[in-house]
């Protein structure tokens, strides 16, 4: 096993701290880790994906689970897969779909881990059929702060912690997880543009679930009766056999978006206003009226950013134009029937000329039994903003005041700024998660800069 000592931060890449990393190969090396933690207490890591500062332990240890891979088995009658917590969704993307089964929920991104996915309760764009991850983990090994490894199952209160529980319950060691069978991992993409958020919430309710895949992108530099307008994308698993074979060969292909292109055009120290506009425009008028029938790989649709330098390129020209690096994930959602709450933030972003490098629009269906899980039935919206604009916290406090006020939350796992009042405010098992917490951890065994900040 390995150690060093590393700062450490979240990919926006905001307030690094410094711990001791060890990198264990076996569970025996990892609950040596957590027996001989020090006073600052101990927390596992994956890939550090996490925005903020969940995966975080400012003069204490970090458990780095890369080392922990090994796909242990697949179960083709039960559906089934066993891995290790650091094997990550990107490759189950690239074992699983050529035996006809797919991972039960996809993520933003496939460079994170089993045991990062479920600490976070991950969702994909299929949430209101498919749910969060919580719901298709069959068991996981937990090792827990007295050293000892338990099996977790659903229905236990110790489930319902640890799904959702950002790695405060204990290290993932091992999880089965519940497949999705698929003839093909193909996607056939619909797309179609909306004028205003008027328009594009209607386009998304209009077409229910037929196509499970859903998500928007918003132009935040919009403003007037153009506020909101975005394009929708819609997508589901093509059968393979059906397709000829230059379709197939199309479809191998990972496609790159022109307004990716133009953001990595642009010259160091443009991301301003006039910038991010010009660049929303572009992705705006490059996108189909109404299109359906594109074939696209799983990467190239769900996760076009993890093989291209937009997201390097984004924290450059972050630094370049603010003067430091560093970008803040805002990510909430508001109920079903609080679409003028989400409207009123959309155009408060959008009066702000806040140069917002992303904003996703999906939709939510039935909460996780996660005590801490995010999701809730409603609409969720991401945005990232440089780290550095002026008055951003202000800014973000306000928006949280009008989130809060329509019963909504903002994410955990993605939160890097929030305060704790906000917290407890929006996560009302909070006291049952701390009561849990401190009859299986009453040392602190199990900490992070985020769970610190937070209170959690």
């Amino acid at each position: 096993m390995s150690v060093d000592t590393v700062s450490l931060t979240g990919w926006g890449r905001t307030a690094p701290t410094t711990a001791v990393r060890f990198r264990p190969r076996t569970y025996e090396e990892a609950a040596a880790v957590v027996r001989g933690r020090g006073p600052r207490g101990a927390l596992a890591r994956g890939l550090g994906r996490a925005p903020g500062d969940a995966a975080q332990n400012a003069g204490g240890s970090v458990l780095d689970m890369t080392g922990l891979d090994r796909i242990r088995a697949l179960d083709e009658v039960a559906g089934t897969v066993r891995c290790d917590a650091g094997v990550s969704l990107e490759r189950l993307l690239r074992v699983l779909p050529p035996r006809g089964w797919f991972p039960p929920v996809v993520p933003g991104t496939g460079r994170i881990t089993v045991g990062g996915a479920i600490g976070s309760d991950v969702h994909g764009l299929d949430h209101p059929a498919a749910g969060s991850l919580a719901r298709h983990v069959v068991a996981l090994e937990l090792l827990t702060a007295d050293g000892e490894v338990r099996t977790v199952t659903p229905g236990t209160a110790l489930f319902d912690a640890t799904t959702g529980g950002l790695g405060l319950t204990g290290v993932i060691l091992s999880a089965t997880l519940r497949l999705k069978r698929v003839a093909t991992g193909l996607i056939a993409v619909s797309t179609e543009r909306a004028r205003d958020l008027d328009d594009l919430l209607a386009r998304f309710t209009a077409g229910g679930d037929r196509l499970p895949y859903a998500s928007a992108w918003v132009d935040l530099s919009a403003r007037g009766r153009s506020a909101g307008r975005g394009v929708l994308t819609r997508g589901e698993h093509a059968p393979l056999s059906v397709l000829p074979a230059h379709a197939r060969r199309t479809a191998a292909r990972r496609q790159r978006e022109p307004w990716a292109a133009a953001l990595s055009a642009l010259p160091g120290g443009l991301l301003g206003p006039a910038a991010a506009a010009l660049v929303d425009e572009v992705r705006y008028r490059s996108a189909p009226r109404a299109r359906s029938g594109e074939l696209r790989t799983p990467a190239a649709f769900f996760h076009p950013l993890d093989a291209t330098p937009v997201t390097d390129r984004l924290h450059r020209l972050s630094a370049l134009s603010t003067g430091r690096s560093g970008l803040v994930r805002y990510r909430f959602t508001v109920g079903y029937g609080q679409e003028e709450a989400l409207g009123r933030v959309v155009r408060r972003i959008a009066a702000r000329r806040c140069t917002a490098l992303r904003a996703e629009l999906q939709r939510f269906g039935a909460a996780s039994p996660g005590w801490l899980s995010f999701p809730a039935p409603g609409w969720a919206l991401t945005v990232e903003l440089p780290a550095a604009l002026p008055g951003l916290g202000r800014f973000l406090d306000g928006l949280d005041a009008e989130v809060a006020a329509a019963g909504g939350r903002v994410c955990l796992a993605q939160d890097s700024r929030m305060r704790p009042e906000t917290a407890a405010a929006m996560y009302p098992r909070l006291p049952e998660f701390r009561e849990l917490r401190a009859e299986l951890d009453p040392t602190g065994a199990f900490r992070s800069d985020l769970a610190r900040r937070l209170g959690l």
